[in-house]
């Protein structure tokens, strides 16, 4: 039976962080440390609930079930082909991958430029050089480990790893938490880890790291799982290390730069405190390095995922053509657009992504029916919606809105946990009060 050797092993892992780690990835933590200061290390520990621990779950579960589609099928056949649908193509062309191109160039790429430039021109330029690389990598699957696992994640860390080490021997200017993080730290820390939306993307990428995995001759599907279950705490461990270090630079610095805007600006500014002007040329190559690893990430399980929806009628590098010329030309005339539509999709099915994670975790010892996994999709799906509607749309709905609002966590756009959570349990409890009044009267019959 073929076992992955350590090389082989070493590369998986490093690919699944690198598909992780996008522009979120790398603007969240330092914005966190430089607005939670003195309180960054409370809020870090609970940003990597929802930033780590579900994503590396999602992944790791996603590869047991051997994809997306067979998890989602526990809910029902036509919800498991809308919601992985949606899942691919909100986190894909309709958002992930067009912003992974242009996010770099607006963050690191374009404060570079002279005043002069052409904006217009320069991102055309560097979006077709982006996208080119991209897709040049996606169509040879087979080599898709060695050229992110091997080459790029590692050169991308080495590159964080640097800049890291510069802020070690600078002296700590760390300023009192600010807002939420100063009176509930954990909780703006759980929902800023939130805000990346990884649990999401993991849904994506463990399916990546399955045919990962079996290009290299690994066949067996309970190798495969433990290998799935090993390379997810890798990343997840790699993923942890490096949101420590960005969040570092944020907190020691967060006195010199209090009231940043975004994490970029944390960066940019500190990086300039330390290496000039010309850390910037570092920090816009890290940039484009951690984009595009979650770039060929999405665009491979992506054009993968609809090669098999459509019954292989186009192949899969015609669907890699299509995601990343549409992708592309969407981070240059149409990013805005999707963005007013993708982020409230992502917003209502991220929650259905968490339950789904939770409840495909717990299986084996509490052994969810078919109508549980219901129930806690249809509450964890509901409840977001009729949020989004109200709070991005101005849109109210009789009863529901006013019910929805009047249910814990909904001013945090958490209204739907705890009906989730009772849904679930209620209804598995009744399913085993019905099985065992059934068993009882099997065996009256019998007697």
């Amino acid at each position: 039976m073929k076992k992955l050797n350590r090389s082989e092993f070493t590369q998986v892992s490093v690919m699944l962080f690198g598909l992780f780690f996008g522009a979120g990835n790398l603007i969240f933590p330092p914005l966190l440390g430089n607005q939670a200061g003195d309180q960054t290390w409370v809020a870090l520990a609970s940003f990597a609930i929802t930033a780590v621990l579900f994503p590396v779950l999602g992944a790791i579960l996603v590869g047991k079930t051997d994809g997306l589609s067979n998890l989602s099928n526990r809910v029902g056949a036509l919800f498991s082909i809308l919601f992985t649908t949606a899942i691919y193509l909100s986190i894909g062309p309709g958002l992930g991958i067009p912003r992974a191109g242009s996010v770099p160039f607006e963050l690191a790429i374009a404060p570079l430029l002279p005043e002069t430039t052409s904006l217009g021109l320069a991102r055309l330029v560097y979006t077709l050089c982006f996208f080119g690389l991209a897709l040049w990598i996606c169509l040879k699957p087979t080599k898709l480990v060695k050229r992110v696992g091997k080459y790029l994640t590692p050169t991308l860390l080495v590159m964080i790893l640097v800049l890291f080490v510069r802020f070690i021997f600078l002296s700590p200017q760390t300023a009192p938490a600010l807002g939420d993080y100063q009176t509930s730290p954990l909780t703006k820390g759980f929902l800023s880890g939130y805000e990346t939306m990884d649990a999401v993307a993991a849904l994506n990428f463990g399916f990546v790291v399955t045919l990962a995995i079996k290009g290299f001759g690994v066949t067996d599907k309970e190798e495969r799982t433990r290998y799935t279950v090993k390379a997810g705490l890798v990343a997840g461990s790699l993923l942890l290390v490096v949101y420590a270090m960005l969040s570092y630079i944020g907190m020691v610095t967060s006195g010199l730069f209090p009231g940043a805007e975004n994490g970029a600006q944390v960066l940019s500014q500190a990086v300039q405190l330390v290496f000039g002007q010309g850390g910037l040329y570092l920090l816009a190559a890290i940039f484009t390095l951690a984009c595009l690893t979650t770039c060929v990430g999405l665009i491979t399980s992506g054009g993968e995922y609809f090669h098999v929806l459509f019954k292989k009628k186009l192949s899969y590098r015609s669907w890699v053509l299509i995601w990343t010329f549409f992708s592309f030309v969407m981070a240059n005339f149409g990013l805005n657009t999707l963005l007013a539509f993708s982020v409230p999709l992502l917003t209502i099915i991220y929650p259905v992504a968490l339950v789904l994670i939770v409840m495909g975790m717990t299986q084996r010892f509490f052994g969810y029916s078919k109508l549980a996994y219901g129930f806690g999709a249809f509450f964890s799906l509901a409840l977001p919606l009729v949020e989004v509607l109200n709070k991005t749309f101005k849109l109210s709905l009789p009863f529901l809105t006013d019910l929805v609002k009047s249910l814990p966590l909904y001013e945090e756009g958490l209204s739907w946990v705890l009906p989730s959570l009772l849904a679930v349990t209620l209804v598995s409890l009744l399913g085993k009060v019905y099985e065992k009044y059934q068993e009882r009267g099997q065996v009256g019959q019998e007697i």
